[in-house]
């Protein structure tokens, strides 16, 4: 619209009415003659802004959420992270806990034996060293390492060094079947050579033939000349079956080895003999026997003249006040208690 004096009037002149329209709609108050005017408009109106409003509204939505989605997803990304970290913390604790403990048993170990050992943590399964039962540890030649050392854990003898770098040294496991180390029997002091199986027990051949050997029974290593590749008193197994004496000169048995070849994690390279052989003090104590559960047997005795006598005194004193006895079986009605005898037997006079 041009801007002309005629605009101008009509504009001064819509003004003027809206402003009367104002005061009568304030002073009309409930009764207000524009409240008729105003519902006709929303009725007219109504429907035409909820239209615009349900079209507008998704659109207005679509770019709040695009204007959200940054915030919420940055949001989500932290959270994520803050649940990874802790998990990842949890497991670290739990793990820590675990090689503390395989380290404390190692160290009362060797402890017990007078061993002096090198820590080492077990990186590597022997792949690259080809089919036999060996792992690489993360010490080597700068430690101290040495080929044919005795290599042991908390729960006994896991094997020897083979092979030493300058940083890492490759152990052949004692499950292996081109291992072999001397071994003795607890107690009886019995003789032999434990060889691996790969998965299954040892096999150890007994120099006596007619050794006395049994389940259960527990072998430690004999120990070699100089403590190399073994030093004495390192626990090797216990007895699981054993082999038939046919008056062979020799005598085989099978030994459950202590340690878990599959879960090695924490182990200890010995690098000081003892000065003594430990003999079989590094074997862990045995279980305490159960105690025996005390029982108590009760024994009935039937009379000539069928009743039944109580084992005990205080079985016959019961009977004779009436009461049931021990057994469960109350007395008879028609024959008489006892102590006051038979009417057709003899009487404690004749």
């Amino acid at each position: 619209m041009r801007d002309t004096r005629e605009s101008r009037l009509l504009l001064v002149l819509l003004i003027a009415i809206a402003f009367a329209l104002i005061t009568v709609d304030i002073r009309g108050g409930e009764d207000s003659p524009v409240d008729g005017a105003r519902q006709a408009a929303a009725s007219v109106f109504g429907p035409v802004e909820n239209g615009v409003a349900a079209a507008v509204d998704p659109i207005g939505n679509a770019i709040g959420a695009v204007r959200d989605s940054g915030e919420r997803h940055d949001r989500i990304s932290r959270l994520e992270q803050e649940n990874a970290a802790l998990k990842q913390r949890l497991g670290s604790d739990d793990r820590n806990r675990s090689r503390v403990n395989e380290l404390d048993k190692m160290l009362k170990k060797a402890g017990a034996g007078q061993y002096g050992i090198k820590g080492a943590e077990v990186i590597a399964i022997g792949a690259a060293q080809g089919f036999s039962w060996t792992v690489t540890i993360d010490v080597g030649a700068d430690d101290g390492i040495k080929r044919d050392m005795t290599v042991l854990n908390g729960d006994g003898l896991v094997g020897r060094v083979t092979t030493v770098g300058p940083s890492t040294s490759t152990v052949l496991l004692a499950n292996d079947p081109d291992f072999t180390v001397g071994t003795r029997m607890e107690k009886t002091d019995e003789l032999g050579f434990a060889t691996g199986q790969g998965d299954r027990p040892l096999l150890v051949q007994l120099l006596n033939g007619k050794s006395k050997v049994k389940k259960g029974d527990r072998l430690v290593t004999f120990g070699s000349q100089a403590d190399k590749p073994f030093v004495p008193g390192v626990p090797v197994g216990e007895v699981v079956r054993v082999d038939p004496s046919g008056g062979d000169l020799t005598r085989n048995i099978y030994v459950r080895p202590y340690v878990g070849f599959t879960k090695l994690d924490i182990v200890g390279v010995v690098v000081e003999a003892p000065r003594t052989d430990p003999r079989d003090t590094v074997l862990p104590p045995r279980p305490a026997a159960p105690k025996p559960t005390p029982t108590v047997t009760v024994t009935v005795t039937p009379s000539a003249n069928g009743q039944v006598e109580g084992a005990s005194e205080n079985q016959a004193q019961g009977n004779a006040d009436g009461q049931v006895p021990a057994t469960g079986v109350p007395p008879s009605a028609s024959s008489p208690p006892p102590g006051t005898g038979d009417a057709t037997g003899p009487t404690d006079d004749e």
